[in-house]
């Protein structure tokens, strides 16, 4: 776009996108992690599981 010589506006718009795009997929992750990953090992209290939850998405 910038080599297109496209407004300002318009690519700082876009680069808005990609980074809540990626924002929103790194919470997907974390969030995909802790339902599959962390909750299936033994040791580890579904009290626990909640808390990050509620704080990874502050992130």
């Amino acid at each position: 776009m910038i080599e297109e010589g496209h407004p300002c506006v318009d690519i700082a718009q876009q680069l808005h996108a990609v980074e809540r795009a990626i924002v929103n997929a790194k919470r997907v992750l974390i969030h995909d992690h802790l339902d599959h990953c962390l909750s299936a090992r033994e040791g580890v209290a579904e009290a626990d599981l909640d808390e990050i939850r509620k704080i990874s998405r502050l992130l």
